[in-house]
């Protein structure tokens, strides 16, 4: 998604010179998250993107490895030769993080690319027992999909509970249920051991049962090609970009999943590894790429499907805020808002859309919420502003 929306942002911006879309893969460029819903269940053969590059003037050059960046000699090291550039953008995305010790087994599967689903098509096909380890985003979702298709299937996850890393407690332990009422094992506070064929042994010394095994405990930005380049990494191994979306080396920028970049919203340095990231963040590029001067200091914002319900999360909390709940937790629909010296810094949404719709935007504005009023589900969010301090109500 972000370097094809790159490449058509640019066009629609003004940008009259050659454009040259490299891919590793040998797909045409398609859209990621049906693959864990409608191309992993077989209702979907692929989810191309509806794009005329031709009609674009946009070179694709897809089974194409990049290697090496030679910012000095203004070209990427390809497993076919050299391509040159004026001005690149890095749009490499993420790895799926691989479980240690399973590497080579058979029946053991990550979903992260178009051929990757394809594998596990006929594990859900053939209703074969699964474990899925990591109860995270694409764990629940793949859960998911293959209790639609009939499959046992058990998730083991190392923290004591599902979304360990990213909501707190007193929200995912209700989570839980999720699981059991869609007929899915969830085993929590155990390490996975080891890895044999058809097997699963975890560190309590249970042995699983596992016709596949799913692994599902996280992404790593791929930028190792650019070692040497001069493009500055952080810790996490993405690049560093700054505001405008440019990288420590001239004339390169990054954008999507292998990029963190400094939010002045929300005071800290992001790395969002998600689809609308991949929208926004091009679009700003490409304005800097044709000499602007935009800032990108977006809302961040996700989406997830799974066991029923449709999960929505837009901003970025952290522990120390105020966490308000709308609603019952163990309801089919409720809201999580989190702020932040009274203003709404993040918003999670159960079955609740339109709390969702109305959080974005008052994020975006920095309101000020009464706390009162955000924790009465039938007040709509938008009418739970509160003059910003030092205002009278009639400068709102």
């Amino acid at each position: 998604m972000a370097g094809v929306q790159t490449a058509v942002s640019l066009r629609e911006q003004g940008w009259r010179g050659d454009i040259t879309l490299l891919g590793a893969e040998p797909h045409a460029p398609y859209d990621r998250p049906p693959l864990s819903k409608s191309v992993l269940l077989g209702t979907a053969e692929g989810s191309p993107f509806d794009v005329d590059f031709n009609g674009l003037g946009v070179e694709l050059l897809l089974g194409r490895h990049v290697s090496a960046l030679r910012p000095a000699e203004r070209h990427v090291v390809t497993d076919e030769g050299t391509v040159g550039y004026d001005r690149l953008v890095l749009a490499t995305g993420a790895h799926p993080v691989a479980l240690p010790g399973s590497e080579g087994i058979p029946g053991v599967f990550m979903l992260r690319t178009l051929d990757d689903a394809a594998e596990l098509r006929p594990v859900l096909d053939e209703k074969r027992d699964v474990v899925v380890v990591g109860a995270g985003w694409i764990g629940a979702e793949f859960a998911t999909a293959a209790r639609q298709a009939g499959c046992a299937v058990t998730v083991v996850e190392a923290a004591d509970r599902p979304l360990a890393g990213v909501l707190p407690g007193s929200v995912t332990d209700h989570m839980r249920g999720w699981y059991a009422d869609a007929g899915a094992e969830l085993i929590t506070g155990t390490a996975v051991a080891a890895v044999e064929p058809g097997a699963v042994l975890l560190a309590d010394g249970r042995r699983l049962r596992a016709g596949a095994v799913v692994v599902g405990i996280g992404a790593r930005p791929a930028t190792g090609w650019l070692a040497g380049s001069g493009v500055e990494l952080g810790p996490d191994r993405s690049v560093l970009a700054d505001d405008r979306l440019r990288t420590s080396v001239a004339d390169v920028f990054a954008v999507g999943d292998c990029a963190s970049f400094p939010s002045g919203r929300f005071g800290e340095r992001l790395l969002v590894h998600h689809w609308d990231n991949a929208v926004q963040g091009p679009r700003a590029a490409a304005a800097n790429v044709l000499g602007g001067d935009e800032v990108y200091d977006p809302v961040p914002y996700f989406w997830s499907e799974q066991f029923g319900r449709f999960v929505q999360y837009a901003g970025h909390h952290s522990a120390t805020d105020t966490m308000l709940v709308r609603g019952d937790l163990t309801g089919p629909a409720w809201s999580v808002c989190w702020l932040r010296d009274g203003v709404l810094a993040a918003l999670l949404a159960v079955g609740r859309p339109r709390d969702l719709a109305q959080g974005r935007k008052l994020i975006e504005r920095g309101a000020h919420l009464d706390p009162g009023l955000v924790t009465d589900p039938a007040v709509p969010l938008k009418t739970a502003v509160q003059p910003t301090p030092g205002t009278s109500p009639a400068g709102v």
